[in-house]
C-alpha cells in the first residue's frame, strides 16, 4: 500500500513560514518524525518513507500553489497511488486558527491550489486536511495576510496544531480517513 502525501505551498525562501505554506510546514515535522530526507525532483520536492508498513510518499510541489496539480497527478502516476491513498494539507481562511478540518471530498472553497488539483484530476473526490489560519485581515489585504509570516502570537498554536497535524495523517495512513476524522477533526 502506496500513500502520497502533499503539502500545498510555494517554493522560495519570500513564503517560508508563512500561512499559506502550511501545508509545507506540517510535511516537515511528519518527515522528521519518519526520518525522512527531502530531495529536488520532477515538479516537487520530494521524500519517501514508511509509516509502519506503509510506503508514503511526500511531496512538496515546485509549481507553486496555482499549478499544484500538475505535481499531484505527475506523482499519483508515477507511484502508482490509488486516489483515495492521496491527502493533501492546505491553509483554510473559513477556519479558525489551528483547527483541523480533514474531509473525504469537498470543493476548492476557492483555494487555488485545490482549485488547479480538481481542474487537472477532474473530480472532488480526494482526501484533504484543512488547516485553519483563520481571517483576521482588514478589508482588501487577504493576499498579504496568506502570504504573510505567522505572528509571535499564533506560533505556539502552530506549532502544536502542525505537530497535530502531522499525527492525523499518521492516522489516515494506519487507520483509515474515517478514524482520522473521528480523532482530529474539531
Amino acid at each position: 500500500m502506496k500513500y502520497l502525501i502533499v503539502g500545498l505551498g510555494n517554493i522560495g525562501p519570500t513564503y517560508d513560514h508563512t500561512r499559506h505554506n502550511i501545508g509545507f510546514s506540517v510535511l516537515d515535522i511528519l518527515a522528521k518524525d519518519l526520518g525522512v530526507e527531502f530531495s529536488l525532483q520532477k515538479h516537487a520536492i520530494v521524500g519517501e518513507g514508511r509509516i509502519k508498513n506503509k510506503q508514503v510518499v511526500l511531496i512538496k510541489p515546485t509549481t507553486f500553489m496555482n499549478l499544484s496539480g500538475k505535481a499531484v497527478q505527475y506523482y499519483l502516476q508515477q507511484y502508482q497511488i490509488p486516489l483515495e491513498n492521496l491527502i493533501v494539507v492546505t491553509d483554510d481562511l473559513v477556519l479558525d486558527l489551528g483547527t483541523i478540518r480533514i474531509r473525504t471530498k469537498g470543493s476548492h472553497g476557492g483555494h487555488n491550489g485545490l482549485r488547479n488539483i480538481e481542474e487537472v484530476m477532474q473530480t472532488q473526490q480526494y482526501p484533504r486536511l484543512r488547516f485553519g489560519i483563520g481571517n483576521q485581515f482588514d478589508k482588501h489585504r487577504q493576499v498579504d495576510f496568506v502570504l504573510g509570516k505567522w505572528k509571535d502570537t499564533e506560533l505556539p498554536t502552530v506549532i502544536e496544531k502542525a505537530a497535530q497535524s502531522a499525527e492525523a495523517i499518521k492516522t489516515f495512513v494506519l487507520e483509515g480517513i474515517g478514524q482520522a476524522m473521528t480523532k482530529y477533526n474539531g
